[in-house]
């Protein structure tokens, strides 16, 4: 079986000019997982790692101890990479330049969500690592700027997930389709276990938090009346999934089939999930197996960021699906 070590490698000869930098970063993600992976496995054993840390984010959540733990471990980890001049992370406030002459000749900048859902932590559900990596904008031996974490999801040179459930899985893209590798502990490598992962075009799987329901605008609600309705021709109705965590939840809908929705709401009117964090990595997946992804109205990788931490409405998943769901936000955008 191949490994994820393995396979970077035999595919970096499709990219001449990277130089083998998104082989080392790829496997600092890699070491990342890994020691993400061992605290998560022993969560229920010691109460260094379950709970909350008594903090909040700059998006005024508050952190879990192993949001803070993964952050840490992102940030020490690209820190050692020559090819990372500096990072921009969910918990953060403000992006972190790698300032050194190794980080300032660096060529590539890392946004991530060190660990998404955590709140499940407490609870033994599956949470899991996003990360997106772009080659910076700025010039070459300078300090990094924000243009350089500013940039659209068409930008990205590659991005990907580590869900970390019943095994632990990562999942990435470099623009050549998906691939997807299961950690073996016993031999503590990734192995290839999902070649070219491709998202059905249609599925039965809708997830959303309809507790929100009431809060959401017309389009979603009349959508989601659409896919609890009997009608054999099309499969309805549709069955509901979600568990609360968008890697969990988005990695169950690419392999069976199926749509996930975190819209606007009137206490979130630009959304919940950050673009840069979670919408763009995830939107240059779902493209790349196939999907669609949007915000219920535009391609979500068009959209120009405006803010470090700005958040966005995010319809992704399979492509019939999506399409039907901005059918219904176009028909009622005016309600």
């Amino acid at each position: 079986m191949k490994t994820l070590g393995e396979f970077i490698v035999e595919k970096q000869a499709e990219y001449p000019n990277a130089k083998g930098a998104l082989t080392g970063i790829l496997s600092s993600i890699r070491l990342v997982a890994k020691l993400i992976h061992r605290d998560i496995n022993r969560a229920g054993l010691t109460q260094d790692i379950l709970g909350n840390a008594g903090n909040e984010n700059v998006q005024g959540e508050a952190q879990m101890k192993l949001d803070v733990f993964a952050n840490e471990t992102m940030k020490r980890a690209l820190m050692a990479r020559e090819e990372v001049a500096g990072f921009a992370s969910e918990e953060e406030e403000n992006f972190v330049a790698f300032d050194t002459e190794r980080g300032r000749n660096a060529r590539y900048v890392i946004l991530t969500d060190p660990l998404d859902g955590s709140s499940n932590i407490d609870v033994n559900v599956s949470v899991g690592t996003i990360f997106s990596i772009y080659r910076r904008v700025s010039p070459i031996g300078s300090p990094i700027t924000l243009e350089d974490f500013m940039q659209p999801g068409n930008q990205q040179v590659a991005a990907g997930y580590v869900v970390y459930g019943s095994s632990t899985m990562l999942v990435y893209t470099t623009g050549n389709g998906v691939n997807g590798f299961t950690y073996d502990p016993s031999l503590g490598l990734f192995c290839l276990s999902h070649e070219n992962l491709q998202i059905p075009k249609n599925g039965k799987i809708y997830s959303i938090n309809e507790g929100q329901y009431l809060k959401f605008p017309m389009g979603v609600k009349k959508y989601l009346k659409y896919c609890q309705e009997e009608d054999a021709a099309t499969g309805r109705p549709y069955t509901s999934r979600y568990i609360g965590s968008l890697v969990s939840d988005f990695h169950r809908n690419m392999l069976k089939g199926g749509i996930y929705i975190y819209p606007n709401a009137t206490n979130y009117p630009n959304g919940k999930l950050r673009l840069l964090y979670e919408g763009n990595p995830m939107a240059f997946l779902t493209e790349q197996a196939g999907g669609v992804a949007t915000d219920g109205y535009n391609r979500i990788l068009d959209i120009k960021p405006t803010a470090l931490h700005q958040r966005s409405p995010l319809f992704l998943g399979s492509k019939e699906m999506v399409e039907k769901a901005q059918e219904f936000m176009r028909e009622y955008a005016e309600s």
